[in-house]
Order: structure tokens, then sequence, then C-alpha cells
């Protein structure tokens, strides 16, 4: 009972609420609705409640492995922090400029695979980008508002799974080309703060 106390006992409604903007904005529900689409479209049935528990687990696990794994090869959060930092600056270029810098020419080929959990969960959503940035905050916020801010992130993403073809016919193309610039222009805004934030603690 301790333990869970002592785990939760840096609560902060602050730490989750922008953790979790930064987070769904990297694993992205929204601007990856087109791959959904096309999956439905090949009839292939998205088993919404299975990719979102996979996601959970992938990044769960990493989120308390990922730090020891650092020690393990000598590498301290901070310098992590600023490479991480670096490579979620060049995501949040592509999506407010529509460019392509990380190339994903093995999804494509996947997409007309049995398994939803393949490409859906990993490497989708509980891809490299997320790791990167999951891992990466903790230099930022406690472990504990991180497993809440992941949990709502599975929530919002089971939603988005299970009314995809609701947010097409109701939101449009338009609308969601707008939350995909807006969650870049936050996605940028933090990658600054790991960046800067952490040389400034490094020196």
């Amino acid at each position: 009972m301790n333990g869970w106390v002592q785990f939760f006992g840096e609560f902060d409604i602050w730490q989750v609420l922008s953790s979790f903007i930064f987070l769904i904005a990297i694993i992205d529900p929204f601007g990856n609705i087109p791959v959904t689409i096309a999956m439905q479209q090949k009839g292939i049935k998205i088993h919404a409640l299975n990719v979102c528990i996979a996601s959970l687990v992938i990044l769960m696990a990493f989120l308390f492995l990922g730090e020891w794994i650092l020690k393990l090869f000598g590498v301290q959060i901070e310098y992590f922090a600023i490479a991480g930092g670096f490579v979620i600056f060049l995501m949040a270029l592509e999506m407010i400029l529509d460019i392509v810098i990380f190339q994903n020419d093995k999804l494509e080929g996947e997409i007309g695979s049995a398994s939803t959990i393949v490409p859906l969960a990993f490497p989708m959503y509980a891809g490299p980008g997320a790791f990167t940035a999951l891992l990466a905050i903790t230099a930022e916020y406690s472990i504990g508002n991180l497993c809440i801010s992941l949990i709502l992130c599975m929530i919002v993403l089971y939603l988005v799974l299970i009314g995809t073809n609701w947010l097409t016919k109701y939101l449009g193309t338009t609308a969601l080309y707008i939350i995909r610039k807006f969650f870049g222009i936050i996605v940028l805004a933090i990658a600054c703060k790991l960046m800067f934030g952490n040389l400034a603690a490094v020196f």
C-alpha cells in the first residue's frame, strides 16, 4: 500500500495534462486515421481494445526499463533528453511542414497483415518516436504522472479507433489537418524545452 502511495505521491494535474498533450501528439491517433481507414477498406477488422492494450504494455515496459537500459550503456538521462528533444523537433517539423523525414517503407507492406497489433500497436503507436519522447520527458515529469498520461492517451486512442468512420465523416480532412498542425506546434515547443532545458542542466 505504501508503495502505491509513494508511486503516486507526486501527483500533479498540470504534469499529467501537459505530458498527456505531448504524448497524444507524438502517438498521433488523429494523424494515423488514414492508415486505419486503409486497413478497414481492405477488409481488416480493427480490434481497438487489443491495439490499445498492446500499445500500453509496450510503452509502460519501456517507461520502467528504458532508464535501466541507458545506465547499461552509461548514458545519462539528460543527454538522452537532449537527443530525444532533437528527434522530437524533427517529428514536429514533419507535422507542421508536411515533409517526410522519417521513412516508414516497411509499414506499407504490413498493412495487409491479418494482425492489427502490427503495424498499429507497433510500430505506429508504440514505436521509436513514442519511446524517445517518453524516455526523454522522464527528466521533466514523475513516473506516476506519466503512467496516468499514458492511460489517458490509450483511452483517447481507443475512442479514435472505434470512431474513425465518424471522425472522417463529420470532422472532415480539413479539421483533421488543422488538429495535426496544432499538435505540431505544441510538440515543437516541448522539443525546444527539452533540448535547451537539459543543455542548461548539463553545462
